[in-house]
């Protein structure tokens, strides 16, 4: 069975940044074939995330389980099966390029219970209390206002909901993708991303994400450090994905004079020669799980 999209309702309400969020919208919409192309990797790097993610939440039968920031829709299409007989999984994002991919991986499962939409995570374009679970994995640290995500998703949880959400850990401690903001930042002579601008480590401090759930009227929330290392072959295998997919240099990549990505490149090369390794090169990486339940 083909999985269905259904057009969210738009919000004609005015919010603050908004020339700001459609830019960024832009920006992920232009580097979703290199998410659709990647997908697979996406989520076996991501797989034991992942799996924590549905053990705290445990989607059963018959639930509604959301899905913020899908990209192509990992954490959700794990979670489909698991809703059946009478579940249903909405795999949403801000851009329908997105959304289009996970839907036809759903399509190509044979996931007739996944449904698409396209949606704010900032402004969920859904009822109260409408969902059982709700899952975002590597979306919530680039949210102009995470304050307000974390209202909106418990609001769309019900009495007794679950949700996990999982971002990157402390810059230092994740490498594999740190050292290529320090570089870009570095060549071009002004910090990448610029202030105001959410960055991938923008959530990276445990106690600050435990209190935006608090705040948010979440109860028994718990953060948790994951070990998420990267392993690449070699030099150019990381560099090709990673640049494809890190949505907040594309753009500046694509734009950058042959002369100064030889010299990006020789910069990178330096940073990494000290994760080298006689099988390729072996990065740590950290991941934030925070998990907490709808009282």
């Amino acid at each position: 069975m083909e999985a269905r999209s259904v057009t969210a309702r738009p919000d004609q309400r005015p919010q603050p940044q908004d020339g700001l969020r459609t830019r960024l919208h832009g920006m992920w919409a232009s580097v979703a074939g290199s998410w659709g192309e990647y997908a697979e990797y996406a989520d076996t790097r991501g797989a034991a995330i992942t799996e924590r993610m549905l053990q705290f939440t445990a989607p059963r039968a018959g639930d509604r389980v959301l899905e913020l920031a899908c990209g192509a829709g990992g954490a959700g299409l794990a979670a489909a099966r698991l809703v059946e007989p009478g579940g249903e999984v909405v795999l949403s994002d801000v851009v329908p390029e997105m959304t289009a991919i996970a839907g036809a991986r759903a399509t190509t499962l044979g996931l007739g219970n996944v449904r698409t939409r396209e949606l704010d995570l900032e402004q969920i374009d859904q009822a109260d209390r409408s969902y059982d679970v709700v899952l975002c994995r590597e979306g919530l640290m680039f949210a102009l206002d995470p304050a307000r995500a974390a209202r909106e998703i418990q609001r769309v949880l019900r009495p007794g909901g679950r949700t996990a959400l999982a971002v990157w850990g402390p810059r230092a401690r994740n490498p594999w993708l740190s050292v290529v903001f320090d570089a870009v930042s570095a060549q071009l002579g002004r910090p990448v991303p610029p202030p105001g601008v959410p960055g991938p480590f923008s959530l990276d401090d445990p106690d600050r994400l435990a209190r935006l759930l608090r705040d948010a009227g979440l109860t028994d929330v718990v953060v948790t450090d994951l070990p998420t290392p990267l392993h690449a072959a070699s030099f150019d295998a990381w560099w090709v994905r990673t640049s494809a997919l890190a949505g907040p240099l594309a753009a500046i990549l694509t734009a950058l004079p042959q002369e100064a990505v030889r010299a990006l490149r020789a910069r990178l090369k330096e940073a990494v020669r000290r994760y080298e390794t006689p099988t390729g090169i072996e990065f740590p990486g950290v991941t934030l799980l925070a998990t907490a339940r709808r009282a």
